[in-house]
């Protein structure tokens, strides 16, 4: 049985939730990190060296990162599904995995840990503008991409669609300005549709304070 360690609080568990909650697979969540602790036993060091969570065990395969685990899970257990069969559709998933990464997550994470994680007293009202104008431009160049297609990686729902669908729900529920995104808003509401996605990703924002 796969067994995965993480917080249900954590943007980076709650992707690797989604694509387990989509396969359907028995798993068991363990709680580790934030106030929960055990990141520095010799025991989770030994499954990910670097102390952080989401980190899984699939019978012996221990991945860490969470979207190398979207990716192992869609290989393994979502083939033509999670995981396109089609080489040129499964690196367009890719592709958008890694802006995530590189652009989406770190603009959109500024954001929260700024307005929600931020006492009010201590706010930056200039910062918070400039990041909340940065990750609405990163948000902008989102929906243009989706202006004609339903899904990232084009008609059918893939492991793309995860790590940038995942930070939708923080990104809709802050208490900030945004700019017109049509079709960032109705890939949103095709998201809410999924169960995993609602069970994963939908958390109360008082549960968000952990991050």
């Amino acid at each position: 049985m796969l067994r995965i360690w993480g917080r249900k609080n954590s943007i980076n568990v709650q992707k690797a939730m989604w694509s387990i909650l989509e396969t359907g697979i028995k798993h068991e969540r363990i709680d580790a990190g934030g106030t929960f602790g055990g990141l520095n036993t010799p025991e989770f060091l030994a499954k990910n060296p670097n102390g952080l969570i989401p980190a899984i065990d699939d019978d012996g395969a221990i991945v860490w990162e969470s979207q190398a685990i979207v990716r192992y899970i869609a290989a393994r257990y979502g083939a033509g599904t999670l995981w396109p069969e089609d080489p040129a559709e499964r690196a367009k998933a890719d592709e958008w995995m890694e802006w995530n990464s590189s652009t989406l997550q770190p603009a959109l994470m500024g954001v929260f840990m700024n307005v929600w994680r931020t006492p009010e007293f201590r706010r930056n009202p200039n910062l918070i503008r400039n990041l909340v104008s940065r990750c609405g431009q990163v948000m902008l160049f989102l929906d243009k991409h989706l202006e004609d297609k339903p899904y990232i990686a084009g008609e059918k729902f893939s492991m793309g669609d995860i790590p940038c669908g995942a930070m939708l729900y923080r990104y809709f529920e802050l208490d900030i300005e945004r700019p017109n995104l049509a079709h960032v808003s109705a890939w949103y509401s095709r998201l809410q549709e999924r169960s995993a996605f609602r069970n994963a990703v939908m958390i109360s924002f008082e549960d968000l304070k952990g991050h």
